[in-house]
């Protein structure tokens, strides 16, 4: 069986991987930078590693799916159901049902 990741070439799969990964960092920096302009974001060091492992932990189902899957079809929608799942909880933590 071939890895899927080597039909996109070297500089494609790189590039999505590091974007990725790029965008999780970012994702936790804003909530810490609006933290120092407003009282209104007020997240603890929990809040920061809950959203963490939420986020690595879609980050790395996403790239252990997406290595088994040949068909970028198959790949867009397991990404899009991981990250329909992130949303929704997410949007249950921020209103505190988790």
């Amino acid at each position: 069986m071939t890895n899927p990741i080597e039909h996109r070439g070297p500089e494609g799969a790189n590039f999505w991987w590091r974007a990725r990964w790029i965008a999780i960092a970012a994702i936790l920096v804003l909530p810490f930078l609006a933290m120092q302009w407003t009282d209104e974001v007020a997240w603890t060091a929990a809040d920061f590693a809950v959203a963490g492992i939420l986020l690595v932990g879609a980050n790395i189902l996403y790239e252990l799916a997406a290595r088994r899957m040949a068909d970028r079809k198959y790949r867009i929608i397991v990404g899009s159901v991981i990250v329909a799942a992130v949303l929704i909880i997410w949007a249950e933590g921020a209103v505190g049902i988790f």
